[in-house]
């Protein structure tokens, strides 16, 4: 990311900051020298997760739902990167909450952006708005087929994002994330991933739970890839108007998955399977990243195998801090 791509006000602000990906997004700002204010309602956030003694680092504690809350956050920032959301567990038990997050919260976004001309607005998406595809790897440009209310309204953000841009000017950027892991999600998190949930189970000398036969693939991204490529989307002037897939382009399968951490772990228990989960039942996942990687000049960096060794790294560092 180039100087000249920078943004020229002071501050940027991050909504959903305090969770997983917001929060490693936060850092990076704070470590290449931004003003950063989070906006966060904490519903799975942590401010565990951010560091508040830092004097360039603003929190504030509220939802997206709430507009003048959003106009007074926004006023004046450089780039707006809405990670706000309620997650594809919670949207699925409560549907309505979703509606007025997801899809309120992204409108009022762009209504306070629109207001004060933002320069940019990043708007986290997510690969389940693909639901099963015809064809992989999955193309940005290729059929979506939501199949939860949470890939509902993610597609409605990025088409508010759109309309907003066409309509209205305002600079609008959209990323799909596939799967993203890595240091900061939490297994005590009862909303976290896979990933996190395995390591759970191994590092407590428990098997691994497989939900269905584990042939099922997805495209897991390790979380410093997903910032970096967050942030060329929301200094790129290349991005503008534009919808990546963030991914790696490589299937794993859930199998594969438990394997890696068991040997990682060194645990002696192999994964059990259990009945199929009632959400996100897809079969498999691959996204294209070519889009991306032709226009911004961005590949990951971390394989899989290097993110579950560095994700072991982080769980064991972060268990010491908490034992004894």
């Amino acid at each position: 990311m180039s100087q000249a791509d920078e943004p020229s006000k002071e501050k940027i602000v991050v909504t959903g900051g305090a969770g997983f990906v917001g929060s490693n997004v936060v850092d990076r700002l704070l470590s290449d020298g931004y003003k950063v204010v989070v906006l966060d309602d904490f519903y799975t956030g942590d401010i565990n997760n951010l560091p508040t003694e830092s004097e360039r680092l603003e929190v504030i504690r509220g939802s997206v739902t709430d507009f003048d809350l959003v106009r007074e956050v926004v006023r004046g920032a450089g780039a707006v990167l809405h990670l706000a959301a309620r997650n594809i567990i919670v949207s699925t038990r409560n549907p309505r909450e979703d509606y007025e997050v997801n899809i309120g919260g992204t409108l009022n976004i762009l209504l306070a952006a629109r207001e004060f001309q933002t320069p940019r607005v990043v708007y986290s998406s997510s690969a389940s708005v693909y639901g099963n595809p015809r064809y992989l790897p999955i193309n940005e440009d290729d059929a979506t087929n939501m199949l939860s209310p949470y890939a509902v309204s993610k597609f409605a953000g990025e088409n508010y994002c759109k309309a907003f841009y066409e309509s209205y000017n305002v600079s609008t950027a959209v990323v799909r994330y596939s799967n993203v892991y890595g240091p900061l999600q939490r297994p005590d998190n009862p909303y976290c991933g896979v990933i996190a949930k395995f390591f759970e189970s191994a590092m407590a000398g428990d098997a691994p739970r497989i939900h269905g036969d584990g042939d099922q693939t997805r495209d897991f991204t390790y979380i410093d890839d997903v910032v970096e490529a967050t942030l060329l989307a929301a200094f790129a002037a290349k991005a503008e108007g534009q919808v990546y897939n963030i991914g790696t382009g490589r299937e794993t399968t859930i199998n594969q998955l438990a394997r890696m951490i068991i040997e990682i772990t060194g645990s002696a228990r192999e994964p059990v399977c259990v009945d199929r989960r009632d959400i996100d039942n897809i079969r498999r996942r691959v996204v294209n990243i070519e889009k991306i990687r032709r226009e911004l000049r961005w590949v990951p960096s971390v394989t899989i195998e290097q993110g579950l060794r560095r994700t072991y790294q982080w769980l064991k560092d972060d268990l010491s801090k908490t034992q004894p």
